[in-house]
């Protein structure tokens, strides 16, 4: 499965809501979190995501009523 990086605001997410949604199961679009990096000073949420393509992505966060920065395809040395 193709891994991607994204970054968007963290409000209004709760670093407790982060920590569920690292856990959660895959959703409706086939999106997964691999790890979830964040910085509340900097609002920011950095995540690393499972998913069949960047479309995914885009409808994982739309649902969430999130917009993304940017989505980047990544590779990872963990594999």
């Amino acid at each position: 499965m193709p891994k991607f990086i994204d970054s968007h605001p963290m409000k209004p997410f709760t670093t407790d809501e982060l920590n569920k949604l690292q856990n959660a199961p895959p959703d409706e679009f086939g999106v997964t979190h691999y790890d979830i990096l964040f910085s509340e000073k900097d609002n920011k949420i950095f995540c690393v995501l499972d998913a069949p393509n960047a479309e995914a992505i885009h409808k994982h966060h739309a649902k969430a009523g999130i917009e993304c920065d940017w989505v980047h395809e990544v590779k990872s040395t963990r594999g």
